[in-house]
């Protein structure tokens, strides 16, 4: 496919800048595939597409306030986004402006709590650090802002360290919300359970590639970045059980559908327990193995998020939702509202 096929115009007044009030407050697109109807809804009458038996994959990352200012010893200020720690205990972190991080550069907070050392360069133009002084992990926690996507065009405020993470968040890791499950409320979460649907706690750390742009001429040539994953046995069991008993997998979110195709992967095909690292990359076309549904955004043009959802409902199909979201006032990104593709 041509990436052109799903570029599409969008005001800047529609991507929300702020979340809903309430989290299920947000629209829902419910997109039929074997139909191609859509249907105009909220996220909070989710349970009325649903049927009992069918089966959530959340993905539990945690996104961590990963992003910092420091200083070099010149006084010149560097804003840093911790992405992950390396095995040999150094950091890899995209800086801004990079040009002023070298190689063996020392670099502080304003107190001098935290001292870091640059040790070297990455492939995609990050620095890999190392903290000589002070305790990262509590430096983030008090001083950290939450990475929040670049079309925000504002600061963090202090609401984003609630909203800008889903309410099962557990495991800490991501630079970036999975932000399909930023509209699940535990209230909501509670309704579907008692109509019987079941929930699958998965992993994947959402990495700042999910912000990069496909730029290569033929979309198959993009290669995307490293992230963990991790789906244990007893998601596999509730996941594979649903599908037994006539339920759907209902993946929440483009990243758990990488987690789930990324277990099948290392299984042969099959759903089964697996984790580590992946560069899971689904465009068209491409079959599903262990996805039946999915709840998603709308998502930028020319990313891997945007034809995953083409390979998952189609072209046509998301050319056609897309069309009618930006006619209908949907809001779009990360704060935005929400599509179900059945």
């Amino acid at each position: 496919m041509r990436l052109e096929d799903l570029d599409y115009d969008l005001p800047a007044d529609r991507i929300a800048q702020h979340p809903t009030a309430r989290r299920e407050a947000s629209r829902l697109l419910v997109v039929e595939r074997a139909s191609g109807r859509l249907s105009d809804s909220h996220f909070e009458r989710l349970g009325e597409w649903l049927r009992p038996g069918d089966a959530l994959a959340l993905n539990e990352t945690r996104v961590i306030p990963a992003r910092l200012e420091v200083r070099r010893a010149t006084g010149g200020r560097v804003e840093l986004l911790f992405v992950r720690p390396e095995a040999d205990g150094a950091w890899r972190v995209l800086a801004r402006p990079a040009r002023l991080m070298r190689t063996k550069d020392r670099l502080a907070t304003e107190d001098g709590s935290l001292e870091i050392e640059v040790t070297g360069a990455g492939d995609e133009g990050e620095r890999l650090v190392r903290v000589t002084h002070g305790d990262l992990q509590a430096t983030l926690a008090e001083r950290g802002e939450m990475p929040l996507p670049p079309y925000l065009r504002r600061g963090a405020e202090p609401q984003d360290r609630e909203r800008y993470q889903t309410v099962f968040a557990r495991v800490d890791g991501a630079v970036a919300a999975p932000t399909a499950g930023l509209h699940f409320s535990g209230e909501l979460l509670g309704k579907l359970e008692a109509i019987g649907i079941a929930t699958a706690r998965i992993v994947l750390h959402v990495g700042p590639g999910t912000f990069r742009p496909v730029t290569a001429a033929d979309p198959r040539d993009h290669r995307m970045d490293e992230e963990w994953f991790e789906v244990d046995a007893s998601a596999a069991a509730t996941l594979n059980g649903a599908r037994a008993r006539g339920g759907r997998i209902v993946a929440v979110g483009t990243t758990a559908v990488r987690a789930l195709e990324s277990a099948c992967d290392a299984n042969d095909g099959a759903l089964a327990a697996a984790g580590g690292w992946t560069r899971k990359y689904i465009h068209p076309p491409y079959a599903f193995r262990a996805v039946d549904a999915m709840v998603t955004n709308f998502h930028l043009p020319r990313t891997t998020l945007l034809l995953l959802v083409a390979a998952f409902a189609g072209v046509e199909t998301t050319r056609r939702a897309y069309a009618h979201a930006l006619d209908a006032g949907y809001r779009f990104y990360s704060y935005g509202d929400a599509m179900l593709i059945l």
